[in-house]
């Protein structure tokens, strides 16, 4: 095949799918697992963590070009296979043909992680919270802090694609990129694992046991307040004792028509008395 310039033949949208589709089910009989990215609706990302990641690689005019393609790509389903591990993104993206991605992210500095600690110490009440995204204005701003947060800048992220296209970030890059913001919305601690920092510890910095019980208690009135929100019932959170059974009333005897309740009287049978006799009376004779 001839390609015009050194670049594969335009593929259409409809075709890509086609193509994506058929690409995993054959790796798929071969006994590959895939975790395909499906975005749902306009938005890439819904919740704090996803919608996060995403403004932050918008931030940086480095990635401002590239970046409208690879929201294309994610959107129609092209990103088949993503991965995330401590320091590395893998993916796999359909193109004119499948390619191979692989995005490198550096650990977040031991300071920088100190001093978010020291900021968030004692403002998260628990786990919950945190990987909800329910969190203070404070607490946000210094998560999400360009260049001193949790998101990566450009000079800790190295990119690598299979495509032939020179820049750093190709489309199928950018895709990738996009589609790790889509997998925080439901696994916002695969940016902890990411970084290669514990998130636990921001809860744990809140300070004592009595601290980490609040936690708790918070978790189970979170997940009460969750429930009633949702689907509109009331949970009563306190413990009944169950009632003492008691013994069912008698019933007093039906008394039926024509019965009587009341024994039958028997008449005594009178004693016969010595030398008595049961001859019958005769009467008079005439003489």
């Amino acid at each position: 095949m001839s390609w015009y310039g050194g670049w594969r033949p335009y593929v259409s949208v409809a075709e890509r799918r086609r193509k994506a589709v058929q690409t995993a089910e054959r790796l798929g009989k071969k006994g590959q697992a895939l975790a395909p990215v499906q975005i749902r609706g306009r938005g890439i990302a819904d919740t704090f963590w996803g919608q996060a990641w995403c403004r932050n690689l918008e931030s940086y005019s480095d990635y401002s070009n590239r970046l409208p393609r690879g929201r294309t790509y994610v959107r129609n389903g092209s990103v088949i296979d993503l991965t995330v591990d401590p320091g590395s993104v893998k993916a796999l993206v359909m193109g004119s043909e499948l390619y191979r991605i692989t995005v490198t992210i550096a650990p977040l500095n031991k300071s920088l992680w100190e001093k978010i600690r020291r900021e968030c110490g004692g403002k998260i009440a628990s786990l919950l919270e945190l990987l909800q995204g329910r969190l203070s204005q404070s607490v946000m701003e210094t998560v999400s802090r360009k260049g001193e947060g949790l998101f990566p800048s450009p000079k800790e992220i190295k990119l690598s694609c299979s495509c032939p296209d020179w820049a750093d970030m190709c489309k199928h890059v950018a895709a990738t990129l996009y589609g790790v913001g889509a997998r925080l919305d439901h696994k916002p601690e695969l940016l902890f694992q990411l970084r290669k920092v514990d998130h636990q510890e921001l809860i744990m910095d809140a300070g004592s046991a009595t601290t980490l019980t609040q936690g708790q208690t918070s978790d189970s009135s979170l997940a009460t307040a969750d429930l009633t929100t949702v689907f509109g019932i009331d949970i009563d959170t306190t413990v009944s004792t169950p009632p003492t059974q008691q013994k069912p009333p008698k019933t007093p005897p039906v008394k039926r028509k024509g019965t009587s309740l009341k024994k039958p009287r028997v008449k005594p049978r009178r004693k016969r008395q010595k030398g008595s006799s049961r001859r019958p009376k005769q009467g008079n004779k005439i003489k």
